[in-house]
């Protein structure tokens, strides 16, 4: 006789998971997909910042200004990692194959460690040349007074690098790239450093050459947002690259729909990571005793579509079917 939660179950519940697992789009196509769109993303940074690094050049040389051939030199090193995203996600989007049974996500998460390390690096290097250029003004050597090419470039180069800050970042959180989030970061860091570079060319073509001091000056603040910038992108790349389990709050979410499922009395044993844009997980399901292989069987299928639908359709579940002791007792909770 089957009970009042089973009913429920296999009438509309039922037959709803079924249908989103007909409807529901192939992984494979999702991860070509997003993969596509994230590159387009990569590739339209990459050539704004080849037009920005040869404009610099050109007006940091025309225009006489060191400080803004060191912002040029900037823009080298993100256009640099723009190149090294853009064929990384060719690879992001291969499916599982014989050698990597659970995809080629970690890809993603490696590029996002390589743009976090470069960060720092460039955070560092923006911190000794402004370190370097105080000391030689100190010393009475004065840079060059720069001419106006130069304080259009860095006006170009702020409203430019923070628009494409944000447009990147946005497009990052909504396809879920810490690849892209890591980028945008990149962007907004070139922003920074032509804020610094435009108050310094700015001070000395405005208000003479005892102001000249001022970029220096602001590269050394502009140096620690960087450095502080690239911190969280290295400390979650790492976490995911040694195999951290998802957070807590997350964790409890999952938990919470895999109890609230019909037919399910409780669950333990889960397991979580992410693998660049995708979670893998595993958890262990009790179920009543009196169900049958094929009752079971739908009942994960079902939980199946209610986790992809929170997680993302790309999400490995790997779900363990128990049946509930004869005698209930506490089940185990994750780690014991």
């Amino acid at each position: 006789m089957k009970t009042k939660d089973h009913a429920a179950f296999s009438g509309e519940a039922e037959d709803a998971g079924r249908e989103s697992l007909r409807n529901a789009p192939n992984r494979e196509e999702l991860l070509v997909r997003r993969a596509r769109t994230a590159s387009r993303i990569g590739t339209q940074g990459l050539l704004l910042n080849l037009f920005l690094t040869l404009f610099k050049y050109l007006a940091g040389y025309v225009g006489r200004s060191a400080a803004m051939i060191a912002d040029a030199t900037h823009s080298l090193s993100d256009l640099l990692t723009d190149v090294v995203v853009v064929l990384g996600f060719r690879f992001v989007q291969r499916p599982e194959d014989e050698g990597h049974d659970f995809g080629h996500g970690r890809i993603e998460t490696v590029l996002a460690l390589l743009c976090g390390a470069f960060l720092a690096l460039v955070g560092v290097g923006i911190f000794w040349t402004a370190a370097v250029r105080l000391l030689e003004i100190r010393r009475g050597v004065l840079p060059a007074a720069p001419g106006g090419i130069a304080l259009f470039a860095a006006v170009l180069s702020v409203v430019s690098k923070e628009w494409l800050y944000r447009y990147t970042l946005l497009w990052g959180r909504r396809l879920d790239s810490s690849v892209l989030v890591a980028k945008a970061w990149d962007h907004r860091s070139d922003a920074l450093s032509s804020v610094g570079t435009l108050v310094g060319i700015g001070g000395a073509f405005f208000l003479g050459e005892q102001w000249r001091l001022l970029d220096p000056l602001a590269a050394l603040v502009v140096s620690v947002f960087v450095v502080r910038a690239s911190l969280p992108i290295l400390r979650e790349s790492l976490h995911e690259l040694t195999d951290g389990s998802l957070d807590n709050e997350l964790e409890t979410r999952i938990t919470n729909v895999i109890r609230n499922t019909p037919l399910v009395t409780d669950c333990h044993a889960l397991r979580t990571r992410r693998l660049g844009s995708y979670v893998a997980l595993e958890a262990h399901v009790l179920v009543g005793r009196h169900l049958s292989i094929v009752e079971a069987h739908d009942v994960t299928e079902e939980i199946e579509v209610r986790l992809r639908r929170m997680l993302g359709e790309a999400s490995l579940v790997n779900l363990h079917v128990e049946p509930e002791p004869q005698e209930r007792e506490s089940v185990p909770s994750k780690g014991t």
